[in-house]
């Protein structure tokens, strides 16, 4: 996506808004007003327009926004009221451009590429999933099922005070393998479960030791319901293992990749 084009800092900004914060590109060649809802405080979010597309903004001065938890908050509490009624491109956090002419040319310069993303987007919603399971209960499930494992840690276990290092090592090596086939079987399945009821996904870099999956999921907004429910039955079948964190629904943050040449404003 696009980064803020401001280089000035907060401290130096203290004359009053002269910007324009841009939160989302939609198609509508009318103007259009979403309340008093903008990052920054009660700003004003309205429609700056080229044909039928229009940025979602509100006034602002030329600063660099700090992602500070307020207000990347109140920079997604306008994506989310706005997509309620409109298909949108998200804008990255922080996006600020000089002037409403400014914005204007942006949309005249990129339309194309624009409208070919709202057409490709129509409709369309994210929803992000995080899995995470419990080492310990599938690593006790994988012992009950792997008789290799199961027949070398009762080995050691009889024999614990003449078990060897190697002994050790290859059991640990044996759990390791069968807990990355586990990991891959597991997801897997729940992207094999989802892909009916999903228009396509996304794995991102999963954070820490439980976490097995970070993946968003485009869906269709007709099959809302199923893709709800579908998460619901693959959770369920797997609850006694894994932890199921499931959010959105989202602009497609995940799904749009459109890289803007900003020239800096002189």
């Amino acid at each position: 996506m696009t980064q803020p084009i401001a280089e000035d800092t907060e401290d130096e900004a203290l004359s009053g808004p002269g910007g324009k914060y841009v939160y989302s590109i939609i198609r509508l060649d009318r103007s259009r007003e979403f309340g008093e809802i903008g990052i920054g405080g009660s700003a004003r979010v309205f429609t700056v327009h080229h044909n039928d597309l229009a940025a979602v903004v509100s006034d602002t001065p030329i600063v660099i926004y700090d992602p500070t938890r307020e207000n990347v908050l109140a920079h997604e509490f306008v994506n989310e009221t706005v997509m309620r009624e409109f298909t949108l491109i998200p804008m990255s956090f922080g996006t600020v451009f000089r002037s409403e002419k400014d914005v204007s040319a942006l949309l005249n310069s990129t339309y194309q590429a624009f409208t070919e993303v709202l057409d490709k987007m129509q409709d369309k919603i994210e929803f992000g999933l995080k899995i995470l399971w419990d080492r310990d209960k599938v690593v006790a499930s994988l012992e009950e099922q792997n008789d290799e494992i199961r027949r070398l840690k009762d080995e050691i276990t009889r024999n614990a005070a003449s078990s060897t290092y190697f002994a050790r090592m290859q059991l640990g090596r044996l759990v390791e393998a069968a807990m990355e086939e586990a990991s891959n079987r597991y997801v897997a399945d729940v992207h094999e479960a989802l892909k009916e009821c999903s228009v396509a996904s996304r794995s991102n870099k999963v954070i820490g030791d439980r976490m097995i999956l970070n993946a968003a999921f485009l869906v269709d907004r007709k099959d809302e319901k199923s893709f709800d429910d579908k998460v619901k039955e693959v959770s369920r079948k797997y609850e006694d293992l894994l932890t199921f964190k499931y959010t959105g629904p989202w602009p497609p943050y995940n799904f749009v990749n459109i890289k803007l040449k900003l020239e800096k404003a002189t």
